[in-house]
């Protein structure tokens, strides 16, 4: 009975394993259009800027990369290199 039902149990965990998660994390993306156009005009060309938002702890934006293995926060950059950030009111 056990052998009848090996490759059943195998079958199905191959196939488990091919299953991709998704992540819907709403809260941490923005809806489209909420970066102003200015920004996106100084912003250099390969970044993801769909998923760009506003910081509030620092003032600037950032995109999230994906990676091979994990999504990560990344400063968003001009074409000079330089983070793309809020002026600091005093």
């Amino acid at each position: 009975m056990q052998k009848r039902n090996a490759p059943i149990i195998t079958a199905t965990l191959v196939l488990a394993g091919c299953a991709v998660p998704t992540l819907d994390d709403g809260a941490a993306r923005n809806e489209a259009g909420s970066v102003p156009e200015a920004v996106i005009a100084l912003a250099a060309p390969g970044q993801d800027l769909t998923t760009a938002r506003l910081r509030p702890e620092d003032g600037c934006y950032w995109y999230e990369h994906s990676g091979p293995v994990e999504n990560t926060l990344v400063p968003l950059r001009s074409a000079g290199g330089n983070p793309i950030c809020t002026s600091r009111q005093s």
